[in-house]
């Protein structure tokens, strides 16, 4: 596996790359935006995939927005008419080892790796399938930055500053509630509640309680993991979340509801994986995370578009975008 280090630090102005002794960081030039000038925004194309990586420039509104209990006019996702796709799990051993890894798996679209740093609430960095703002082969983010002004509300999994993951997968069915108390978000800014207020699972599953879910057309379940060895997977059944918490050193979720079907029953990326998480009892480094994805990877129409682990004690986190698992691109966030 070919590793390709780039060195990510965030401050409150701007993004540092520098080179580092496994391979050499790749500059990432500003760009014009309508923020602040004290509030540098910085994109690069790091791959012809095409994948992208962003430095969100100040805040985007997610406090005021939460306030408003309204949605943004994002266009919904679109489901698989094939087999339904992702994998996600969770590794733990003790204080210092703790990993998320994930696929996903989806049509072939753009991809952007995201940094945000809100006034309030913990910085992250999130992957993000930008083809639902707007972009695609012909409309870049280079030519045209400012739909990435959404880009924040659409996290599909993500890892911030306190050591708190979260991935999400297609299920058959979820119920996300129609509480009139409650406001209301989409299954994707709940991702970007979590990852901006929850510093570990039991303030995750605290938040997500005070919010309808709309699923629209793809319904999905999470696995949220932490930095202290506890990770659950949250399904939302008859408009109530149901938390299912780790009884083990790992925890693994594909597309099945694990409230209704508890055996990995068919799912052959479940079956393989509870394999060889028991075998190795929780125990693998990052490397063997990423080789692991590598077997449950997926071809055809849902292929496997990004694979990335997180190292939620360190906050490094490795990816590798259409199933190149030959080079994996390395992100440090230092702070």
């Amino acid at each position: 596996m070919k590793l390709k280090i780039l060195s990510i630090v965030l401050t409150s102005m701007f993004l540092v790359s520098s080179t580092c002794s496994k391979g050499s960081a790749i500059p990432l030039e500003p760009i014009k935006t309508t923020a602040e000038p004290r509030q540098v925004s910085t994109l690069r194309q790091i791959s012809d995939y095409p994948f992208y990586v962003y430095v969100y420039p100040g805040d985007y509104g997610f406090e005021e927005y939460l306030k408003m209990g309204v949605h943004t006019q994002i266009q919904p996702l679109l489901p698989v008419e094939s087999d339904f796709a992702c994998s996600v799990f969770s590794v733990f051993n003790g204080d210092s080892h703790a990993i998320l890894g994930r696929n996903f798996d989806w049509y072939r679209h753009p991809i952007l790796l995201l940094f945000t740093q809100p006034s309030t609430g913990y910085r992250s960095v999130s992957m993000v399938d930008i083809s639902y703002l707007g972009y695609d082969e012909q409309l870049t983010p280079l030519d045209d930055p400012q739909a990435l002004s959404n880009a924040p509300y659409l996290p599909f999994d993500g890892m911030n500053e306190a050591g708190l993951a979260v991935g999400m997968m297609s299920v058959p069915h979820a119920e996300g509630g129609n509480d009139p108390v409650k406001s209301t978000l989409d299954s994707l800014e709940l991702i970007r509640l979590m990852l901006d207020y929850a510093g570990d699972v039991q303030e995750a599953v605290q938040l997500i309680q005070d919010y309808n879910v709309d699923f629209g057309s793809v319904p999905v379940h999470y696995l949220v993991a932490d930095r202290g060895g506890h990770s659950a997977v949250i399904e939302y059944i008859n408009g109530e979340p149901v938390v299912i918490r780790n009884e083990k050193d790992w925890q693994i979720s594909t597309n099945f509801l694990l409230t209704e079907q508890p055996a990995p029953g068919s799912c052959w990326r479940y079956a393989l994986l509870e394999t060889a998480l028991r075998d190795k009892q929780g125990d693998l480094t990052m490397e063997e995370s990423m080789d692991l994805l590598r077997s449950v990877s997926q071809t055809g129409s849902a292929a496997t578009r990004w694979s990335v682990v997180y190292n939620l004690v360190d906050r490094t986190l490795q990816v590798a975008v259409g199933a190149d698992f030959d080079s994996v691109y390395e992100f440090l966030l230092d702070y």
